[in-house]
């Protein structure tokens, strides 16, 4: 059975009974610390990310002191009006429904001008009325400043907020009126870079981190702690916790595959793993914390990653694992990604959409469409985009991109400027560069998507990063490529599948029949079992140190794992594919933002 919360253990003694669960956990921190201080009075400052119940921690310390009244300062109450913050960031916002532009700014243009100095006269005031004064809300650590005696940082993943989003909450600062899409785009250019920065710069400041992922269990940990706890599940193999999304064209295969709720309409995406979007479970104990995928990477991205993977990418993580699915759904937009001198000129965004296409599964006559036929014209293909959009009438697109068979096992190589697109009955393993969002839609067969909104088409974007060059003959060249045997073991074989100067990643394919030994080198390698029933990876080094692999999951080896045996444990031959960053790749892509 596919594995949907998989469990990052804690190996180090001496984190053991560091999760605490329960609001009383934290309840009992702040009623010890108020019992221990010399003058009898506490500032506490709850800051957390949006989206996080925070009126739920507040009702529980209510409840806890019910015999007194605790003086609360809102964070909500001091950011600007919405009008203000939408004129604010309106140049990142923009009247693009799907696309803005990442900020580089801080947390503080959320808030206004005297916000601080506000806060600090407030609490002058509440703390000579009380014996515990809150300030609570995202922000509230920067509100208060050192004034705080005892600091919480509550945490989602960005997971639930698109469920929040889903069932009606705003973004943060109350921007309303905007549906999902626009939800997660503020998200993307604006919330995320601006609210995850400050959790990145400030989370060794709190005292206690609080995973509110599941709001009735609260799960408490001491800051110090977890950066031990992440660090030490940097050193060995992660899997990340796979996050499943439906789409207008998505299929049925992974919904069952993965026993997704029956009210589920399909599964278009699962992300496992897309390093911003997906959180990841530690367990100690018998207790499990859900955390962002991004702070183990904040913490242990040297071991995660390998010196070189460091020097050109930071804490980055450069390379993405997902699933399109397909299969009994519908074909993808024709698309195409956006260049990086584009992207950032137009997006501030620093790494470019390079992908491929691996055929996991497929249904007998399905296609991958791929590049142009020899005989289409830019004019003529840009024309009759056009005119379908303004009609609503569809056109044959392939009499203009190039259909192509595809099988089991084919791997298809897209750098950026590629049109292409699935069709219909595929599982598509995507293995490509991390960024995932800048996906220009050239022609979408005139339908609605399943909000009954039209989906959002870029033609004029994609006009302008289209190569028009790659026709049949070059694409069947130069991005099908065939498998190259590269190293055997007795009955066991690995294949170079794809390979190009402009893809920084690597991909290989592993065929098991027994046992496999290899390295990581100082450098972070992908598995993911394409093929067959159950493997486990075992360390060369220590025997007693494994994970297990079933078909369709996806693990992170860390650089610093070292020699490693994968052994077939299912009844039948296996194929396992291993990505990396190419070697040859020396290109260093993020910046001072990063």
């Amino acid at each position: 059975m596919f594995n949907k919360r998989p469990l990052n253990l804690v190996r180090d003694p001496k984190f053991r009974d560091c999760i605490q669960t329960g609001y009383d956990a934290f309840l009992s921190i702040i009623d010890r610390r108020l019992g221990d201080s010399e003058t009898k009075r506490l500032i506490v400052a709850i800051d957390g990310t949006h989206g996080v119940s925070f009126e739920r921690l507040r009702e529980a310390l209510k409840n806890f002191y019910a015999h007194e009244e605790i003086g609360f300062i809102e964070s909500q109450s001091y950011l600007k009006p919405e009008t203000q913050i939408k004129e604010h960031f309106k140049e990142n916002i923009t009247d693009n429904r799907a696309f803005g532009r990442k900020t580089n700014e801080g947390i503080e243009s959320y808030f206004q001008p005297e916000a601080r100095k506000l806060v600090r006269a407030q609490l002058e005031i509440e703390s000579a009325k009380h014996r515990l004064t809150v300030v609570l809300g995202t922000g509230a650590y920067w509100l208060s400043q050192d004034a705080a005696d005892l600091r919480f940082f509550a945490d989602i993943s960005r997971e639930l907020q698109q469920i929040k989003h889903k069932a009606g909450m705003n973004n943060f600062g109350g921007l309303t009126g905007l549906d999902t899409v626009e939800k997660y785009k503020v998200a993307l250019f604006v919330e995320w870079p601006i609210l995850e920065t400050y959790r990145k710069r400030h989370l060794h400041e709190m005292d206690y981190y609080i995973d509110m992922n599941t709001e009735d269990e609260p799960k408490t940990a001491g800051v110090s702690d977890l950066l031990g706890m992440m660090k030490d599940i940097s050193n060995y193999p992660l899997r990340v916790k796979p996050f499943f999304a439906p789409g207008v064209w998505g299929g049925q295969y992974l919904k069952q595959l993965a026993d997704l709720p029956a009210d589920m309409p399909n599964c278009a995406w699962s992300f496992e793993p897309i390093a911003p979007e997906n959180s990841i479970l530690i367990a100690q104990s018998g207790a499990v914390m859900e955390i962002p995928f991004l702070l183990v990477m904040m913490t242990g991205y040297k071991e995660i990653l390998g010196q070189r993977i460091v020097d050109l990418f930071h804490d980055y993580f450069p390379i993405r694992f997902d699933y399109l699915d397909t299969i009994d759904g519908s074909n993808l937009s024709i698309q195409v990604h956006g260049k990086r001198d584009f992207l950032r000129k137009q997006f501030n965004e620093f790494m470019e959409q390079q992908e491929s296409y691996y055929i996991m599964e497929k249904r007998p006559g399905s296609k991958v469409y791929l590049g142009f036929t020899e005989s289409a014209g830019k004019e003529s293909f840009l024309s009759a985009v056009r005119a379908a959009q303004d009609s609503g009438i569809p056109f044959d697109y392939t009499e203009h991109v190039q259909e192509w068979d595809c099988e089991k096992g084919d791997l298809f190589l897209i750098p950026t400027g590629t049109v292409h697109a699935s069709g219909k009955d595929n599982l598509v393993l995507e293995i490509s560069s991390t960024t995932w969002w800048f996906t220009f839609k050239i022609y979408d067969y005139v339908r609605k998507d399943s909000d009954g909104k039209p989906r959002p088409i870029n033609i004029d974007w994609a006009e302008e990063n289209i190569d028009f060059e790659k026709k049949t003959g070059w694409v069947r060249q130069n991005l099908i490529p065939q498998p190259q045997l590269v190293r055997e073991q007795g009955e066991n074989r690995e294949y170079l599948l794809g390979k190009r100067d402009d893809l920084l990643f690597i991909v290989y394919r592993i065929h098991l029949t027994d046992e496999f030994v290899d390295d990581t080198n100082g450098e972070f390698m992908m598995l993911n079992l394409v093929e067959g029933e159950h493997v486990r990876i075992v360390s060369c080094e220590d025997e007693s140190v494994f994970v297990e692999l079933r078909y369709a999951e996806s693990y992170i080896l860390p650089s610093v794992f070292g020699r490693f045996k994968i052994i077939n444990l299912g009844e039948r031959p296996c194929k396992i594919i291993k990505a990396g960053v190419s070697p040859d790749w020396n290109e260093r892509l993020v910046d001072e933002r990063v």
